[in-house]
């Protein structure tokens, strides 16, 4: 992947679930208003059911001027790699370079109603890398010009996938993950990929209601095995993933407090080796979270 042009990226960006789902005429305004607060990218996902991930790119990409839009993560098993080596470059090329390609393996529960059969994931997606870079192009007389990988990161979370992620791409984007993952993810990474830690933030000076919002928020995520298998590399037990999760863990795993304890979490993950930190709002209001990101920018991006 050292053939790929050179991405950096600033210290905070944003990851926000709901611009995976949210109509174009409800996504247009929120990106533009993020865009402005000076985030330095926006990340959105892709899953089972959800806008189709270039598609999707393309809407946020014409609402912003400034802002890079990041899928975090496209999933592999939505289409072949040629098709989505030429989404990348298409979406490059029309909204200069402010595209970042995130793929990952998923879940299978997100995988196999799509038809597909959920297995060796490490080798299909170290496969799906290669298949991505051997697409030349080929001119209208017919001679095949090969060209620059396409920039991209990682989903990763356990060694294997990590290791995968410095050796064929920029780097990893990592997921519902504490300071010391962090910290793992740089030891196995090297000092020069990509490191995006995706941080859940709640600003609320009650720590009882603070907690409940996060725990509703990792309902999903305590009963997904690729997630509970790193939380146990961690050193978490099945006794920390009862009840909607101990306080130990869902006070790693979500940043809650005012305005400078989410600033501190952040620089945590800075300093444990993060390039960057995209942080996620859960607010009961609003599922872009403007209200916390408007607090959060003049704490963050000074």
């Amino acid at each position: 992947m050292n053939a790929a042009p050179p991405v950096r990226l600033g210290k905070v960006g944003v990851w926000i679930g709901a611009f995976a789902v949210a109509p174009a005429a409800e996504a247009r305004p929120a990106a533009r208003e993020i865009d402005e607060l000076g985030y330095d990218i926006l990340w959105y996902p892709e899953g089972l059911g959800t806008r189709e991930t270039f598609a999707n790119a393309a809407v946020l990409l014409a609402a912003t001027g400034r802002i890079r839009v990041g899928s975090g993560i496209a999933s592999i098993w939505a289409r072949d790699a040629v098709s989505a080596a030429n989404g990348a470059r298409v979406l490059a090329d029309a909204f200069d370079g402010r595209y970042l390609l995130g793929l990952g393996v998923s879940h299978p529960r997100q995988v196999d109603p799509r038809g597909h059969r959920y297995e060796k994931p490490l080798a299909r997606m170290s496969a799906y890398l290669d298949q991505m870079d051997a697409d030349p192009f080929v001119s209208p007389d017919g001679t095949a010009v090969p060209r620059p990988p396409v920039p991209r990161v990682l989903a990763a979370l356990r060694p294997p996938m990590l290791r995968l992620a410095a050796e064929k791409a920029l780097g990893a984007h990592t997921y519902l993950v504490p300071v010391e993952h962090t910290r793992r993810a740089r030891a196995l990474l090297g000092p020069d990929a990509l490191l995006v830690a995706e941080q859940k933030v709640v600003l609320a000076s009650d720590a009882a209601e603070a907690r409940a919002r996060a725990r509703a928020a990792l309902a999903w995520y305590l009963d997904t095995p690729n997630y509970l298998d790193n939380l146990r590399w961690l050193g978490f037990g099945d006794a920390d993933f009862e009840g909607g999760g101990s306080d130990a863990l869902v006070d790693a795993l979500v940043a809650t407090g005012d305005e400078e304890a989410i600033r501190a979490r952040v620089q945590e993950h800075l300093e444990a080796g993060a390039t960057q930190v995209a942080v996620q709002p859960l607010e009961d209001g609003d599922p872009f979270g403007r209200a916390t990101l408007r607090r959060l920018a003049p704490a963050l991006l000074a």
